[in-house]
């Protein structure tokens, strides 16, 4: 067993940049035919280019036809839909307190309910094929609160409950559905939350101390590249329902 995706069929959600990129990327690596989608349709498109066997899709995940029409789509045209990675999210810092319903809603929207109409039509495919895997990104931040992203953290939580919901249907039929949980990964949207997030901690501690002290170094967009695949393949055929932490130890430490 390995992680040969080779004839593999896959579609990656956010897939443009960041962690969406490097899963595509990965998957890509390992032989797999990957459908990379964004809201971006542009920058779909160049990632995909990028890719060995990549095609692109413009999707916004809050949409329930364009949901549906990328994943049947990829089915139809290949037969087959073999992973699915629901990784297409948002993030802004900002309290509770000061958070307008919208503000709230439009996370919600992509990192909950985004999450689920991919998830959710990915497994009404892979049931009827009897065969598949789909992981979904979570985060860390789905076991404890986390000031200034409630709206975020509240997504998170919702996507690995959403998860094992789904695994406990689906897992009859051939299919396992697991949750990636990263910590702090090193992405353009880490990088532009990061001056809010410095501005919530106490004194005059960082984010990058925080880092370095709790996980001892930034993780990348690899790092959850490499697990996404290790869930999603030959690997790990017994693995399913779990929401794996992947955060250098950052919740492993009290201090």
């Amino acid at each position: 067993m390995n992680d040969n995706f080779e004839g593999k069929v896959a579609v990656v959600t956010g897939a443009a940049r960041g962690i969406g990129l490097a899963i595509a990327t990965a998957l890509d690596q390992r032989g797999a035919t990957v459908i990379a989608s964004d809201i971006d349709g542009a920058a779909a498109a160049r990632a995909a280019a990028t890719l060995s066997r990549g095609e692109s899709a413009p999707c916004d995940v809050r949409d329930e036809a364009q949901v549906t029409g990328l994943l049947r789509g990829a089915a139809d045209r290949h037969g087959h839909l073999d992973v699915v990675v629901a990784n297409a999210g948002i993030g802004h810092v900002k309290p509770l307190l000061e958070m307008s319903f919208v503000e709230w809603r439009e996370t919600l929207s992509v990192n909950l309910d985004g999450v689920f109409l991919t998830t959710r039509t990915a497994a009404q495919i892979m049931v009827g094929q009897g065969s598949g895997s789909i992981v979904t990104i979570a985060s860390i931040t789905a076991f404890a609160g986390s000031p200034g992203i409630g709206n975020y953290s509240a997504a998170k939580a919702g996507v690995v409950n959403l998860t094992r919901t789904l695994n406990s249907e689906c897992r009859g039929f051939g299919v396992r559905v697991n949750a990636v949980c990263p910590g702090f990964i090193k992405t353009t949207l880490v990088d532009e939350a990061q001056a809010g997030f410095d501005a919530l901690l106490p004194g005059e501690l960082t984010l990058e101390q925080v880092i370095t002290a709790k996980q001892s170094r930034w993780g990348e967009p690899q790092d959850v590249a490499a697990a996404v695949c290790f869930l999603a393949g030959d690997r790990a055929p017994w693995i399913s329902g779990t929401a794996y932490t992947l955060d250098g130890g950052f919740r492993a430490s009290l201090l």
